[in-house]
């Protein structure tokens, strides 16, 4: 592995700009209603800080030294991201912030519920169990995983806001005593070695710089004989860097899902192994002969609706409810109601939806390529 120049943290400066810039949004219910309460000069900064490694960038002329100052922030880069985005994906998308398969009819949170059960049960996840969820954005999946199994998880984000949300979600749902949320970065975690009976990762384990970096962190702090789950978001062996067409997708979907450096398929299985660990099961998910595709909603498509229910969340992701948002947005900004740069983070995360649906379409890109893997009982020092 290439080494990887680690961001120094610094807790107290992130806790100072997520004071400044959310105040006490963390309470507010709804993703609208947090977003009207931030600070428009520290959302400035974000905005300015987030968008600076896309502006101007296009597909045609990316250079690997843009990949790889995406990759010397990532951490920056990724903590902004959901500083920007966390109330965006709330009112679209709800609290797990993931993708999942669909059966006939099934409705849109059945499903996301459904597909995380299915993690937890191929990582044998169960009552009592320590588990570590890296990346656990406001704790959906965790809370889900918590009461289908009974374990008690812990859940690892770079992000103070999204700290804030889950902490409160869980205490609002009964399930503190289960759960709690700790501040760090995956590249270099804090906590001691062998300390988690199993770990997973719900497409979060992308944001990293190297997936053989955080799959190493991952496989240190995993018990002997631990396993670790992870549904990956990777291009698919079809991605051809040299099409101009791939890039931009690869591309698009990096801008608007605040990614330093997305790979192929095989890449990340040559990365598990490298980390250390026994690969027990892989799989692209998303090549299961579903009746329904995983990229349904984004593509705003009624007719896979299993739910009269799911009508507002697939509404909002048509292209008429994505410009409604974002003639809506783009007055609550002019009034000054909702921060500067409000819009054109909604804009980003439009353009990523096209450019995932164009990715699932084309079969270049999976957001659930699903690795099973098991740290041995007598690891290699």
């Amino acid at each position: 592995m290439a080494p990887i120049q680690l961001e120094q943290e610094d807790h107290s400066r992130d806790a100072a700009f997520n004071k400044a810039m959310h105040k006490d949004s963390a309470n507010a219910e709804g993703g609208f209603r947090a977003m009207l309460k931030k600070d428009k000069a520290a959302q400035k900064a974000a905005v300015d800080e987030y968008f600076k490694h896309w502006d101007n960038k296009t597909a045609k002329d990316e250079t690997e030294a843009d990949r790889e100052a995406r990759k010397a922030e990532y951490a920056t880069l990724t903590r902004h991201y959901y500083n920007l985005g966390t109330d965006l994906y709330e009112y679209g998308w709800g609290q797990s912030f993931h993708f999942c398969r669909f059966a006939y009819g099934e409705p849109f949170y059945q499903a996301i519920a459904r597909h995380e059960h299915y993690l937890a049960a191929k990582i044998g996840i169960k009552d009592g169990d320590k588990v570590l969820d890296v990346g656990c954005g406001v704790g959906g999946p965790a809370r889900e995983i918590a009461k289908f199994s009974g374990a008690h998880i812990t859940g690892l984000n770079n992000n103070d806001y999204q700290i804030e949300r889950a902490t409160r979600y869980a205490a609002k749902e009964g399930l503190s005593d289960q759960l709690k949320f700790v501040k760090g970065d995956f590249m270099q975690m804090s906590f001691p070695d062998n300390t988690f009976d199993c770990v997973y990762a719900i497409e979060a384990t992308v944001h990293a710089p190297s997936l053989e970096g955080v799959y190493s962190q991952i496989y240190r702090v995993l018990k002997p004989g631990g396993v670790f789950g992870v549904y990956e978001w990777l291009m698919t062996d079809k991605y051809d860097n040299n099409n101009e067409y791939h890039r931009e997708i690869r591309l698009g979907i990096e801008q608007g899902d605040g990614i330093s450096n997305m790979v192929t398929i095989s890449e990340g299985i040559a990365a598990i192994k490298a980390a250390g660990f026994e690969l027990e099961l892989h799989e692209d998910l998303a090549k299961r002969p579903d009746p329904t595709p995983w990229y349904y909603p984004l593509a705003g498509d009624f007719k896979y609706m299993g739910s009269i229910y799911d009508f507002l969340t697939i509404a909002r992701m048509t292209k008429v409810g994505r410009g409604i948002a974002h003639r809506f947005v783009g007055l609550l900004e002019k009034v000054g109601l909702a921060p500067g740069g409000t819009q054109k983070t909604a804009d980003s995360l439009a353009r990523a939806a096209d450019c995932l649906v164009a990715g699932g379409k084309e079969d270049l890109f999976t957001p659930m390529y699903l690795m099973v893997a098991r740290k041995p009982l007598n690891p290699k020092a």
